[in-house]
């Protein structure tokens, strides 16, 4: 699932995207189009470091529109946490013939609860807002695809009690129109449960403040996913993630360990800046056709510039978690993962589908 934002009002959009919903099993159908799919149904429970634990309500529909493109998603979905955060959003997600041309498009609303980590502490906040993305990808061939992004986001921060440090005041209040470039580099032999190959995915956007004060930022990363089966039921996975932003991006569309890069382990307001690189291990394994595991590993650097990562230390985690296919057609799996970081802290993370 894509990262809206770097954190914030991210929170739980994404959830809702992750949660669309738990696949019943829809009546096996054969061959491919868009009456050959698997409906989506909800409940999910989902727990994260940010906005806590809670429920996801969706519906969807899952389907391919030929033997060689991505798998395809109409959904509806909405969450609530037990910190009182709530979202709603809807997704539509074509991908065509060939994979030559691929659509996505979200809407949703957000009411985010969450910490986030300042220089005079942990400062409990809340934010919310209304998101439109749109991202229109042509493939030049099955594997290599480009495109353009368009996102328009309208957000207000305010903390539970007191003012928001300084700082940050300019970010409290904002309406963002967003452009942007897109490149997707996709040869994995599967987009739910890839065994083998690589997929290499980059943005890069410029953003511009409407109304007010003249604000402009822009905002690149890259993503280099690979994959390698391990015997027969065995899986590795790796990932390497690359962020930058200039300095008078905001504090949610920052770089950050455990949104930009999905990585597991930290809130992901807790190391947010201008620089980030990550790298991240898993080894996935199937125990049954129901039933898996896995466990993983990762690192994360963050800084003002890419030359300064190292003086804030190295952000590490390790964990393992299980997972459980629910679809007898796609390969999607309900996650449960337990990681604990360099800090001694541990978190639990529940979700659909793969990490990356």
């Amino acid at each position: 699932m894509a990262v809206l934002a770097s954190a914030g009002l991210a929170a739980g959009p994404e959830q809702t995207e992750r949660h669309l919903g738990h696949i019943e099993t829809a009546q096996k159908a054969e061959g491919y189009g868009f009456r050959n799919g698997s409906v989506v149904v909800a409940p999910v429970p989902f727990s994260s470091p940010m906005i806590g634990s809670g429920l996801a309500l969706g519906a969807g529909y899952l389907f391919k529109t030929s033997p060689d493109a991505n798998t395809s998603v109409i959904g509806l979905g909405g969450l609530r946490s037990d910190n009182g955060s709530q979202a709603a959003a809807g997704m539509v997600s074509f991908a065509f013939p060939g994979n030559r041309w691929q659509i996505k498009a979200l809407a949703a609303r957000a009411d985010a609860a969450y910490d986030l980590y300042t220089g005079v502490g942990v400062l409990p906040v809340r934010q919310d807002g209304s998101l439109v993305r749109i991202n229109a990808a042509y493939g030049f061939t099955p594997d290599l695809s480009a495109g353009i992004v368009l996102r328009y986001l309208e957000t207000e921060v305010a903390p539970d009690a007191g003012l928001l440090p300084s700082e940050l005041q300019p970010d409290a209040s904002l309406e963002i129109g967003t452009f942007g470039l897109s490149l997707d580099w996709d040869r994995r032999d599967d987009s739910d449960y890839p065994t083998r190959g690589t997929r290499l995915t980059a943005f890069a956007t410029r953003s511009h403040a409407l109304g007010g004060l003249s604000r402009r930022y822009d905002r690149g990363y890259a993503i280099l996913d690979g994959y390698r089966p391990l015997g027969r039921r065995g899986v590795l996975a790796l990932r390497g993630t690359v962020c930058a932003a200039s300095a008078s991006t905001p504090f949610f569309d920052q770089c950050s360990i455990g949104a930009t890069d999905n990585m597991r382990g930290f809130n992901s307001t807790q190391f947010i800046g201008p620089r980030s690189v990550s790298l991240q291990a898993e080894y996935r394994r199937r125990f049954s056709k129901r039933w898996g595991g896995v466990a993983f590993a990762g690192t994360g650097w963050t800084g003002a510039e890419f030359g300064d990562l190292t003086q804030g230390g190295s952000h590490s985690a390790a964990g393992a978690g299980i997972r459980y296919r629910v679809s007898k057609k796609f390969p999607v799996d309900f996650s449960i993962d337990l990681s604990r970081n360099n800090q001694q802290e541990t978190q639990l993370y529940v979700y659909v589908g793969q990490r990356f």
